[in-house]
């Protein structure tokens, strides 16, 4: 039995790098492994392409490369993927020009039309095929708003059948220097009551106070039906991670933001996945508080108020990850890992539920 596969490796079908990586199970069983394939270089601009692999067999094995979204020459990238009750797999993503670098848009010198816009689309055949693109940015992002990032990881949809795609933004600057770069992140969230055919902002966290600052962002339903969001924290004075939680499906925060003193880590994505049985939060990311390394699945049995360590992967670079209920014994761990760089792979590994317990 093969515990451990690399579905994509720097330098191969095309690609100088993979990053960025996002996983669901169909209602077939069926593994979708999402990721950006950026053809020229480890940048987060430039000619991008949403990827996919498929496994049938528990991700044992993985099929050949796709294109899930591309965008011609330019940007396609932050894929999260959603499997729906009613089989369709909806990919919420970005596209950018691809000269569209991170500072260029975060000091506002680059057009609306060439910055970071939101599209989604379906598949309705288990990640086979594709429908066109259709843009949703008036939906959901703001006038104003510079930077905008849906994840990165999978997407959620709730019980009662809303769906939740956690996203974070960056504000222009106060004061008269419009170039100047912003310097705080901003959190938010979109929300579709229609299975995705229409979209609106939930809750939006634009703390600007230093302490916590939102940014990439993962999201788990809770057994009593809250929504547990958790996020990097770029702010790293009180701690590299924060947490909150809605009780409205998304709508609004409890409370703001806090620091999760919990889970060490360093400046990086982390993902989170809710357990049904057992009731049990998991959260993987690196925990080498200095650097992006030493990948790790924590869990907390109380919500997400208290973590231990569960699974430690090894002490090798790590960076982004996600998470997936691969079946009742096993959970999935899709993650970029490496021996000298935390980007030479984006690896897949297996791991027993009772490992976790």
């Amino acid at each position: 039995m093969t515990d451990v596969t690399v579905p994509f490796r720097a330098g191969h079908d095309g690609y100088a790098v993979f990053r960025i990586p996002a996983v669901v199970v169909t209602g077939t069983g069926t593994l979708l492994a999402f990721c950006e394939g950026r053809v020229d270089s480890a940048a987060d601009h430039g000619h991008i392409d949403i990827v996919l692999k498929r496994s049938v067999d528990g991700g044992r094995t993985w099929g050949p490369l796709q294109v899930a979204a591309s965008n011609g020459e330019d940007l396609a990238g932050n894929p999260a993927p959603v499997v729906l009750d009613t089989g369709r797999i909806l990919l919420v993503h970005i596209r950018a020009a691809a000269r569209a670098t991170e500072d260029a848009v975060l000091r506002g010198l680059v057009e609306d039309a060439d910055g970071r816009r939101v599209w989604v689309r379906h598949s309705d055949d288990d990640g086979v095929s594709w429908s066109a693109p259709r843009e949703v940015t008036s939906q959901v992002k703001r006038p104003g708003w510079r930077w905008y990032a849906t994840t990165p990881g999978h997407a959620l949809q709730l019980g009662g059948g809303r769906v939740l795609v956690p996203a974070n933004h960056t504000l222009p600057p106060t004061g008269t220097d419009t170039g100047a770069e912003p310097q705080y992140n901003s959190g938010h969230c979109l929300l579709s009551d229609d299975r995705g055919e229409n979209w609106y902002l939930g809750y939006v966290d634009e703390s600007t106070d230093g302490y916590v600052n939102v940014n990439e962002t993962s999201a788990a339903e809770l057994p009593d039906g809250r929504v547990y969001f958790n996020t990097r924290n770029d702010s790293r004075a009180p701690g590299t991670r924060a947490d909150a939680h809605s009780n409205d499906g998304g709508k609004s925060l409890t409370e703001p933001f806090r620091p999760q003193a919990g889970l060490t880590a360093p400046v990086c994505e982390a993902a989170v996945l809710q357990l049904r049985d057992p009731d049990l939060l998991l959260c993987s990311g690196p925990a080498d508080p200095a650097r992006r390394a030493l990948m790790t699945i924590r869990a907390s049995a109380d919500d997400g108020t208290t973590w231990r360590t569960a699974f430690t992967v090894d002490a090798l670079p790590a960076a982004y990850s996600d998470l997936v209920r691969v079946d009742p014994d096993t959970v999935g761990l899709l993650y970029e890992t490496g021996d000298f760089s935390a980007y030479e792979t984006i690896t897949f590994r297996r791991v027993p539920v009772h490992r976790l317990t």
